[in-house]
């Protein structure tokens, strides 16, 4: 054998091994993809069953032993207990409908209102709820652009409405001011209020939930050219 072909590998163990090397590429990349297929929804339905199954768990502690669902039924059904407590809600909520649940309701709030640590939490997570919850609110509904921390350096914000009170007093002669929340990245339940012109953003035309898929995958995931991400 010559000293050139000495360092030479046969021609049949380097098809071998290239053949070798593109199936592991293929296999890792089959690996990533499967990855990116089944972690997200696996990890939406493990949380959806957390919810499910916390709710059970409350609503079996908080029923008598005799009224228990395990204990009625001869096997368990998963989601029973969410079953009861959107039944207790739609039955408190008829009730609250008429005459006499409304004048229980005015009652039990007067009663909060003139404690005075409750009363603040009451009135805070009242307001969140009939302004999150109204139709006709426009709160966390547009996708803005904001100039912030710095000048030059942009942020997605969300306009959770106009700015009212004590603030807008204060801030009288500005045009047109606005609440916007900013969120942080990764976790967008986070973040900071700053009170801006509305002049001062630049409206998106993406949803609210694709404005929190851009938050969430840190700019990974982005709308297409529509506003909407695919």
């Amino acid at each position: 054998m010559a000293d050139g072909d000495e360092g030479r590998k046969p021609r049949g163990l380097a098809l071998f091994s290239g053949l070798h090397l593109t199936l592991a590429a293929r296999l890792k990349a089959y690996l990533f993809t499967g990855i990116l297929v089944t972690a997200p929804i696996s990890i939406t339905l493990y949380l959806a069953w957390l919810v499910v199954d916390g709710v059970d768990r409350l609503v079996d502690n908080l029923l008598p032993a005799a009224f228990r669902p395990d204990q009625l039924l001869p096997f368990t059904l998963p989601g029973l207990g969410l079953v009861l407590l959107l039944i207790f809600l739609i039955l408190v909520g008829m009730v609250s409908a008429g005459m006499v649940g409304s004048l229980l309701l005015r009652l039990g709030e007067a009663l909060v209102g003139r404690m005075p640590v409750l009363r603040g939490i009451h009135t805070a997570v009242k307001q969140v709820f009939e302004t999150v919850l109204a139709q006709k609110s426009d709160a966390f509904r547009e996708v803005v652009l904001v100039e912030f921390p710095r000048k030059d350096a942009w942020s997605i914000g969300f306009v959770s409405g106009t700015t009212r009170g004590e603030v807008a007093q204060l801030l009288d002669g500005a045009d047109d001011m606005i609440n916007v929340f900013v969120p942080t990245t990764p976790n967008p339940t986070s973040g900071y209020l700053i009170f801006v012109p509305r002049s001062a953003v630049k409206p998106l035309r993406m949803s609210v939930e694709d404005g929190l898929k851009l938050v969430v995958s840190g700019g990974l995931v982005a709308p297409g050219e529509g506003g909407s991400i695919p």
